[in-house]
């Protein structure tokens, strides 16, 4: 019997069914898991115990049933643990890590459910299946073998000890970088601090003193909205070394939050894991069920970009060292000088000042820009609402209908950042979408970290924030015009390379003339951005794209090579990261992106041995694209519905590669990657 005064395993009464947010309590977490994992046990032994001969109604539909509760359950706690934690939640996810680990772990090893899994599997041909039914049948197949199934039970008990231990670790690391970003602040105390801030710099530096309790004062975080403002604005290049110093030690601490040991101890699992399900190495194992199939596949396309890329930011150097010299600043480029002086060369060659851009970049029209986008290529509107509960004052709530006005999902958008919430950006569900148990309509989150203006003011964004709103939009409408039966391929559900494609793609739209002629309205005077405006910022596209792409190819190429360790005992993640770079030739003026002790995709986030794949992504979003551009309209009502049927709604119904296809006719190429960069001519250029 559930306790029904528990809100987690009560009836949800709210427009919807959406969670009752206002009435969960830190305390109903721990017994609505143990209510919802021992009703999760109860399905599977009945499934596995079962006298009947295997089926796939009897084994993989009763499974795909299954786990109702504890999906409601780890719904609303595992959002709320990244997007508004607090100390009580996340000693509660230190303890349930584990134990949740163990749970599937024990589901995943079960050998009398893998054999009825194997079963169906063997006899697929002649059970008169759906393409759709074949496709969940052969992902449970592959998911129990990649998992352990039919292994000898010594490995077995391994396996199962490996991710409960995995799991351990990932959360702490996680929680450790937190921990750094809640911790540090730059304090700004003399009016000389703010020299070359802009206006809304400050604004945003004060609003971030007076939400820790220092009203009258300034502070940098490290939230990225707060701190690449800094690095590129401020004219104090002590404050800027300190800040850009703070940022990339996070998880590099001697103490409580040192993510350094535990980076050590996961590469050495994941490897001996690889092993115990017959892979050379963990990157083997990861990569042989996604689009790239094999490391060196991988490697071939980051080299492929590597090189031109290392060109571009070499001349890109040359011209940063030059301005310098010019402006008379006796200094060699550090780290924490590449965007302040990118940000100087880019007003002076294409006369873009950030200042003047800005205020065109509203938060709420960005919003509606990225609603717009999706009226005209699906049909879908968004209507606010005021009646949904929701988990944090700053969350606004959409109800999301299709082109007959018939109810499509709930979107949830979370923008801006607080001590609560982890960095970065991401999109998740409360809910995803299924036909199998009900027609379940999907609720859908958007969380970001923007700087939050001060009470009265519009929020602001660089067009790099506009850029990361569209690209989890897209995430977002994965999630919502996902429209398959079986909840194991719904939405987001689809191979880790793949996955970046359809947030990738809709990222094109924002840079669209008729988009921002339409969206960009300055924030005081409300007239739209002048065409001489516009006309420099789409010249400025590929500015910077050989530092964009060596931060970013840097940490891909070290998450590769991590993953390919046989054997890593003894290792030492700093120095390992050190020769890597060095082996690679990385500009000692640029760091990675996300340097090892804080690299939470691929420590805390699934992305290990696969961060690669928004480059991955970003090859067939880029061909993706040229399909609305060879119409010579990027609303093209057809282009759109096959989008739409074989991208967006079809969640892993395809093989990826089958999926592309079917929707832009061929195979893309990587030179659509490179053009889009601007590093088709970067060899050229350099003479390299």
């Amino acid at each position: 019997m559930q306790d029904q005064t528990n809100p987690l395993l009560s009836a949800w009464t709210a427009p919807f069914g959406t969670p009752p947010f206002e009435q969960i309590k830190s305390e109903h977490y721990r017994p609505a898991y143990e209510a919802a994992l021992a009703e999760h046990v109860k399905e599977i032994d009945a499934i596995a115990g079962s006298s009947e001969a295997p089926s796939f109604a009897n084994t993989i539909e009763a499974m795909e049933k299954g786990g109702t509760l504890l999906e409601r359950v780890s719904g609303v706690f595992d959002n709320l643990a990244g997007s508004h934690t607090s100390d009580a939640i996340e000693e509660i996810e230190r303890e349930l890590a584990p134990v949740i680990a163990r749970h599937f772990s024990a589901i995943s090893l079960n050998e009398k459910l893998f054999q009825r899994v194997k079963a169906v599997y063997d006899a697929r041909e002649t059970l008169q299946l759906t393409p759709e039914q074949k496709r969940v049948l052969e992902r449970y197949y592959t998911n129990f073998v990649r998992s352990g199934g039919g292994l000898p039970d010594a490995k077995k008990t391994r396996l199962g000890d490996i991710n409960e231990r995995l799991a351990t670790l990932s959360t702490q690391f996680g929680q450790n970088v937190l921990a750094d970003e809640r911790e540090w602040k730059l304090v700004l105390e003399a009016p000389e601090d703010l020299a070359g801030l802009t206006e809304a710099d400050i604004e945003a530096a004060a609003k971030a003193a007076e939400d820790r309790d220092l009203p009258g004062k300034h502070v940098i975080t490290l939230s990225r909205s707060s701190i690449d403002p800094f690095l590129q604005n401020s004219t104090r290049r002590d404050l800027r070394e300190k800040a850009f110093a703070a940022w990339t030690a996070r998880g590099e601490h001697a103490g409580g939050s040192d993510n350094r040991p535990l980076v050590a101890e996961m590469i050495e699992l994941r490897a001996e894991r690889a092993k115990l399900l017959g892979f050379e190495t963990f990157a083997h194992f990861k990569l042989d069920d996604v689009m790239a199939k094999t490391p060196d596949a991988v490697r071939s396309l980051l080299e492929k970009v590597w090189i031109p890329a290392k060109a571009r930011a070499h001349q890109e150097l040359t011209d940063l060292q030059t301005l310098a010299a010019e402006r008379g600043d006796n200094i060699e480029i550090a780290p924490w000088d590449w965007r302040f002086y990118t940000e100087k060369v880019r007003a002076a060659r294409f006369s873009i000042d950030d200042e003047e851009v800005k205020p065109y970049f509203q938060l709420d029209l960005m919003i509606e820009a990225a609603f717009d986008c999706a009226t005209r290529l699906f049909g879908l509107t968004f209507s606010e609402r005021t009646d949904i509960p929701i988990y944090h004052p700053d969350v606004r709530t959409w109800e999301v209908k299709d082109a007959s006005g018939k109810h499509i999902g709930i979107f949830l958008g979370d923008y801006f950042a607080r001590s609560s919430k982890h960095s970065g950006a991401w999109m998740s569900a409360f809910r995803s979408q299924e036909k199998l148990r009900a027609d379940i309509r999907p609720i859908i989150v958007n969380v970001m970290n923007f700087s939050k203006p001060p009470e009265g003011k519009p929020a602001l964004l660089t067009m790099d924030d506009a850029r990361t709103l569209f690209h989890e939009f897209g995430h977002g409408l994965h999630g919502l015009l996902s429209d398959v039966t079986y909840p194991l391929i719904s939405g987001t559900s689809v191979a880790r390379d793949f996955v970046e494609l359809p947030s990738q793609l809709y990222e094109h739209w924002l840079e669209e003339p008729e988009v921002l002629r339409r969206f960009a309205v300055h924030a005081a005077t409300g007239k739209p951005i002048p065409e001489s405006l516009l006309d420099k910022l789409l010249a400025a596209r590929r500015f910077s794209q050989g530092f964009a792409t060596v931060e970013y190819t840097s940490s891909a190429l070290v998450d590769l090579e991590f993953h390919l360790l046989k054997d890593a005992k003894g290792l030492d993640p700093i120095r390992f990261e050190k020769d890597v770079l060095a082996r690679i030739g990385m500009p000692k003026e640029i760091t990675m992106r996300h340097r090892t002790p804080h690299f939470q995709h691929i420590f805390s986030g699934g992305y290990s041995a696969g961060y690669y794949s928004y480059l991955w992504s970003e090859v067939l979003d880029a061909d993706a694209f040229a399909a609305f551009k060879e119409k010579g309209d990027i609303f093209d009502k057809e282009t759109a519905k096959k989008l739409r049927d074989f991208i967006y709604a079809a969640g892993g119904r395809q093989d990826p590669h089958e999926a592309y296809r079917a929707f832009r006719g061929h195979d893309p190429s990587p030179e659509a990657l490179l053009k889009k960069r601007g590093l088709d001519t970067a060899l050229t250029d350099a003479e390299v």
